[in-house]
C-alpha cells in the first residue's frame, strides 16, 4: 500500500432525503362523483447509511467524495397508493472507522463487524394523505401533510486501525523491520527518523495455523499527546490494540526511561491505554555482549520483556509465545 493510499480522516458533508407529501385527493368515478377522501402517504426520504466492509483498510475510496445526498420521497396519490421512498445511500467504511459530528465533536458511531449497517443520517418521514384526518364530525377533510424536510451536516470518518498487537516505540526502533520479519508485510524501511508516515499491517503466523494481526503504529515523540510530530493523528490507531508491544532499542541511553516516556504519551492521550496488556522488546540485541546484557536486565520495567534482534532473528519465536499468551490471557 503506498503511502499516498492510506487515507484515515475523511470530511464529508451528507444530506437525507426529505419526505414526500401526504395526498388530499378525492375518489370520483362515474358511479360514484363525490367519493370519500383516498389520498395516499408520501415516501420517506433516504437514510444516509454507514456500513462496514472488512475488504477495505483505509478510506481512500473517499477521498474525493465531497459530498453524499440521499434520494427525496415521492408524494401520495390517489387511491391511498403510497409514495415511494427515497433511494438510500450507503457509504462503506473499513472496519474500526468511527463517525463523528464535524461540529461537535459528539460520536455518532462505530463500525466494528463486516456487514454492520448505521444510519447517520435520517429521510424525513413521509407525510399523511388525507385519509387519515377523515371522522365523523369531518368527512371530507382538503388537507393532508407535508413530508418532513432533509437533515444535512458534516461528518467525520476517523479510522482506528483494529489489530491484535500495535508496536509502539519512537522513531528507528525497529519497529518496521520486526514488522517485516514476523510476517508478508513490506514496509519501507532505513535508517533515519520517521520512515514510517502511515500505520501498516501484517499477519503474524503461529502454531498449528494461528494467526494474529500486527500493526506498525508511526513512530511516536515526546509531546505527541499535544501534537506534537504527527502525534495526534496517529495515537488512535493504538485504542484499538489488544496488546502493546513497547520496543526500545538496546543502544537507547535509558532504556527504563524511554518507556516511561512513552507509557505517558498514552496516559496523557487516553487513559484507558494503559489498561492493555503490555510487552516490552528491547530490539537491536545483537550488538550487545553478555555482560551489557545482564547490566540491562537490572533496570528493566517490571513488564513482561524479551531482547530480539531482527536482523539475527534472536527472540523471534519467544516473542511470538510471549505475544499469544499476552493475547489470550
Amino acid at each position: 500500500m503506498a503511502a499516498s493510499n492510506f487515507v484515515d480522516y475523511i470530511k464529508i458533508y451528507i444530506r437525507s432525503g426529505k419526505g414526500g407529501a401526504g395526498s388530499a385527493h378525492f375518489h370520483r368515478s362515474k358511479s360514484n362523483p363525490r367519493g370519500g377522501p383516498d389520498g395516499g402517504d408520501g415516501g420517506r426520504g433516504g437514510h444516509i447509511i454507514a456500513k462496514g466492509n472488512s475488504q477495505l483498510w483505509t478510506l481512500l475510496h473517499l477521498r474525493y467524495t465531497r459530498h453524499v445526498i440521499a434520494e427525496d420521497g415521492t408524494g401520495g396519490s390517489s387511491a391511498l397508493r403510497t409514495g415511494a421512498e427515497g433511494k438510500d445511500q450507503i457509504i462503506e467504511v473499513p472496519l474500526g472507522t468511527v463517525i463523528r459530528d464535524a461540529e461537535t465533536g459528539e460520536i455518532d458511531c462505530e463500525i466494528t463487524e463486516n456487514g454492520e449497517e448505521r444510519i447517520i443520517l435520517a429521510g424525513g418521514r413521509g407525510g399523511l394523505g388525507n385519509d387519515h384526518f377523515k371522522s365523523a364530525t369531518h368527512q371530507a377533510p382538503k388537507f393532508s401533510q407535508p413530508g418532513e424536510p432533509f437533515q444535512e451536516t458534516f461528518k467525520v470518518f476517523e479510522l482506528k486501525i483494529l489489530a491484535d498487537v500495535g508496536l509502539v516505540g519512537f522513531p528507528n526502533a525497529g519497529k518496521s523491520t520486526l514488522l517485516s520479519v514476523l510476517s508478508a508485510a513490506k514496509p519501507e524501511i532505513a535508517d533515519y527518523p520517521f520512515t514510517t508516515l502511515r500505520p501498516n499491517l501484517g499477519i503474524v503466523a503461529y502454531r498449528d495455523g494461528a494467526s494474529f494481526v500486527m500493526a506498525d503504529i508511526p513512530g511516536i515523540i515526546e509531546g505527541a499527546h499535544e501534537g506534537k510530530g504527527l502525534g495526534l493523528r496517529f495515537l488512535r490507531h493504538i485504542e484499538r490494540n489488544s496488546v502493546l508491544l513497547f520496543m526500545v532499542p538496546a543502544d537507547s541511553k535509558d532504556i527504563a526511561k524511554e518507556y516511561r516516556i512513552l507509557l505517558n504519551e498514552l496516559k496523557q492521550f487516553n487513559p484507558e491505554l494503559l489498561d492493555k496488556g503490555r510487552v516490552l522488546a528491547i530490539t537491536k540485541s545483537d550488538l550487545l555482549d553478555d555482560e551489557m546484557l545482564v547490566l540491562l536486565k537490572k533496570g528493566l520495567p517490571r513488564i513482561p520483556h524479551i531482547f530480539i534482534s531482527s536482523h539475527t532473528q534472536t527472540g523471534i519465536t519467544m516473542l511470538k509465545d510471549l505475544l499469544w499468551k499476552q493475547l489470550n490471557s
